[in-house]
């Protein structure tokens, strides 16, 4: 399971303890990162499980791009900004 209780079949995870959750992390497919330093930098920005940065990564490298994450625009900032730490390609957007 991913953080805050997702299932494997909803792959996104979010932050809901407040409304208006309605930001999104996503992060985008690129080829000079291996699987395991974008898996790593996800458990370092999300929280999440190996398995859960594993199928993130997957999805990334498999359709281009993945929401990794819903919350609050301030927690999404955040989040993006740990992950383009080591340049991977995010995006912050409603």
């Amino acid at each position: 399971m991913c953080p805050q209780g997702r299932t494997l079949e909803s792959q996104e995870t979010q932050d809901t303890s407040q409304s208006g959750y309605q930001w999104r992390v996503v992060l985008f497919n690129c080829d000079c990162h291996t699987f395991d330093e974008v898996e790593r930098q996800l458990i370092k920005a999300i929280h999440c499980s190996l398995s859960c940065a594993r199928r993130f990564s997957w999805e990334v490298h498999s359709k281009g791009s993945a929401i990794v994450y819903r919350g609050h625009l301030e927690r999404c900032e955040a989040v993006a900004g740990i992950l383009s730490d080591i340049r991977l390609i995010v995006k912050v957007s409603q």
